[in-house]
C-alpha cells in the first residue's frame, strides 16, 4: 500500500474512533482532563488533602498497587523489592519481611553508633573550615554524611572514591535516581512507547545504571560470603544472606535469592540516601533566610544540652521546636515531591468521578503541602504551625504525609528521621552559621530542581563559626 493509501486509511479511520470513544464515554463522569487517547495510559493527579484521604484511606486497597514501570521493573529485578512491586502476596511477604528483619525499631537503634560516630566525623571536617573561616559546600557534606551511614549500616563499610569499576558510589547511585525519575514514554504509550525510548537513548541508560549497580551489589555480596565466618556481622546484607541461606523464610513462600537482596538494596539506597541528605540542606537552607527561627532552635537545643560538647540520639526528644522546624522543611520540600505512582485494581469514585482499573494516580505531596485550604500563608515558612502536635508523620493527617500513607506509606521512616534529626541538631550546636559574600537572607536561592528527588538546585553555602558551647568532646 502506498504512503497516500495509508494517510488515506487512516482518515477514514478517525472519525470511526472518535465515535467509539464518544460511545466509550457515555455514563462515565471521568475526572476533568483533556481528551482521552486510547493509545495513552490514563492518569490522574490527586493534589488536595481530601482528595487524598479518599486514594491512601477510603479507597486505600483498591488503589495500592502498582503500574509496571519500566525503570523500576528493570532495577528491581522483575519486581522482586517492595517499592515497584504490584500488591499481592508477594508484596505482603516482602513487606513483612522488611519490616521486621530490617526497620523494626530494635534494628534501627542497633545501628545508632554508626550514626552517631559519622556525625562526629562530619563536626570535626566542618570544624577544619571553620578555623579558615571559609564557606562550606552543606549539600555536599550532607550527602557524603548520609551515603556514609547508610553504607556502613547495609555493608558494613563505607565506599570511597573509586573503590569498584563501576565508579563512585555516590555517582552510581544518583544516576539511578535520575533514571528511576525520567520521563519513559514506554510508561505511558505502552504500544509505541518502546521505540521513543531507544531513539531518545533511555533504553540504553537504563541498562548502564542496571550494569553498574549490579555489579557493585554483586561485590559487595561476594565480600560479605568471603567473610561469613567472622559472627559479628551486623549489617543489612548480613540479615539478608542469612535469609537466602535458609531458602525460604519463615514469613511464607517466599524464595529468598540474591536477586531479592539486590531488589531491596536498591530500594534503601534510592529511597533513602538523597531524600534524606536534600531534607537536611533544605532545613538549613530556611534557616539561614530565617535568622529569628535560627537563632529559636539552635537557644533550644543548646539550653537543654549546655556544655556536653555534642547530641546524642537520646537527647533529640527534647527538641521539641527542631521537630517543628522538620516538619515545616518536609511541608514545604518534600524529598519525593509525587509519592511513586500507585495503580488502581478496581472501579471507585473520587469526588463523583469514576476511577476505574488501571489508572495511574499520582499523589503530588508537594501541592498538598501549599494547597491554602489546609494552610494559612502557605508559602513561608512557619514552624509554629506544628506547635499543638495534632500533626505528626504517621499518614494519618492528609494534609501532611511527606512519607506516604496507607499500605503503601514507607517502612523505613524511622531510619530516616533517626539520621536527619541528629545531623541537623548537631550542626545548630555545634555552629553558627554565616552567609558567604556578603549575602543577605533574601539572596540565598531556593529554586528547586524537580525529579523523583526535590533537590535545592543552588547548592547551598554557608560559613561556620564553631559555638563555644560544642568545644569540649567526650
Amino acid at each position: 500500500m502506498s504512503v497516500y493509501g495509508v494517510l488515506l486509511l487512516c482518515l477514514l479511520l478517525l472519525p470511526l474512533l472518535f465515535l467509539m470513544m464518544k460511545k466509550k464515554k457515555q455514563g462515565k463522569n471521568l475526572p476533568p482532563g483533556p481528551p482521552k487517547l486510547p493509545i495513552i495510559v490514563p492518569t490522574v493527579v490527586v493534589s488536595s488533602a481530601e482528595t487524598a484521604r479518599q486514594v491512601l484511606k477510603d479507597h486505600d486497597l483498591e488503589s495500592c498497587s502498582r503500574p509496571l514501570l519500566v525503570s523500576g521493573g528493570k532495577l528491581s529485578y522483575n519486581y522482586l523489592d517492595i517499592g515497584f512491586s504490584p500488591y499481592s502476596s508477594y508484596w505482603r511477604e516482602m513487606r513483612k519481611i522488611c519490616v521486621l528483619e530490617l526497620f523494626s525499631n530494635k534494628r534501627v537503634q542497633s545501628f545508632r553508633f554508626i550514626r552517631e560516630q559519622e556525625v562526629d566525623l562530619l563536626i570535626d571536617s566542618i570544624s577544619e573550615s571553620s578555623e579558615l573561616s571559609s564557606p562550606v559546600d552543606l549539600s555536599e557534606k550532607v550527602l557524603s554524611l548520609i551515603a556514609s551511614m547508610t553504607c556502613r549500616t547495609a555493608f558494613g563499610k563505607k565506599f570511597q572514591g573509586n573503590e569498584f569499576d563501576e565508579g563512585n558510589f555516590e555517582e552510581i547511585f544518583h544516576e539511578a535516581v535520575a533514571v528511576v525519575g525520567a520521563f519513559t514514554a514506554s510508561d505511558f504509550l505502552p504500544y509505541v512507547g518502546w521505540i521513543i525510548d531507544r531513539l531518545t537513548g533511555f533504553h540504553d541508560r537504563l541498562e548502564k545504571s542496571f550494569n553498574h549497580l549490579d555489579g557493585f551489589y554483586q561485590k559487595v555480596i561476594d565480600q560479605h560470603l568471603n567473610i561469613k565466618h567472622e559472627e559479628d556481622q551486623q549489617d543489612l546484607v548480613a540479615e539478608l544472606l542469612k535469609l537466602v541461606e535458609r531458602s525460604q523464610t519463615e514469613y511464607g513462600e517466599v524464595q529468598f535469592t540474591q536477586d531479592h537482596v539486590k531488589a531491596i538494596l536498591m530500594d534503601i539506597f534510592l529511597a533513602g540516601v538523597e531524600t534524606t541528605a536534600t531534607t537536611i540542606t533544605w532545613a538549613m537552607a530556611h534557616l539561614s533566610k530565617e535568622p529569628r527561627v535560627m537563632k529559636k532552635v539552635q537557644e533550644e537545643i543548646r539550653n537543654c544540652i549546655g556544655n556536653k560538647g555534642k547530641v546524642t540520639e537520646g537527647d533529640i526528644e527534647q527538641f521539641k521546636y527542631l521537630k517543628m522546624v522538620m516538619k515545616e522543611t518536609l511541608r514545604l520540600n518534600p524529598p519525593g515531591p509525587l509519592l511513586l505512582p500507585r495503580e488502581t485494581m478496581s472501579h471507585f469514585k473520587i469526588n463523583g468521578y469514576d476511577i476505574y482499573p488501571k489508572t495511574q494516580l499520582f499523589v503530588n505531596i508537594w501541592a498538598v503541602g501549599r494547597d491554602p485550604d489546609s494552610w494559612k500563608f502557605p508559602e513561608e515558612f512557619i514552624p509554629e504551625r506544628f506547635e499543638d502536635g495534632s500533626i505528626d508523620y504517621k499518614g494519618q493527617n492528609f494534609e501532611f504525609f511527606p512519607f506516604g500513607a496507607g499500605r503503601r506509606g514507607c517502612p523505613g521512616m524511622n531510619l530516616g528521621l533517626n539520621m536527619v534529626e541528629l545531623a541537623l541538631a548537631n550542626l545548630l550546636y555545634c555552629f553558627d552559621w554565616k552567609l558567604p559574600n556578603g549575602m543577605k537572607e533574601e539572596d540565598v536561592d531556593m529554586e528547586e530542581m524537580a525529579g523523583l528527588v526535590l533537590y535545592k538546585k543552588v547548592p547551598l553555602k554557608l560559613v561556620p563559626v564553631r559555638c563555644i558551647t560544642g568545644l569540649s568532646k567526650d
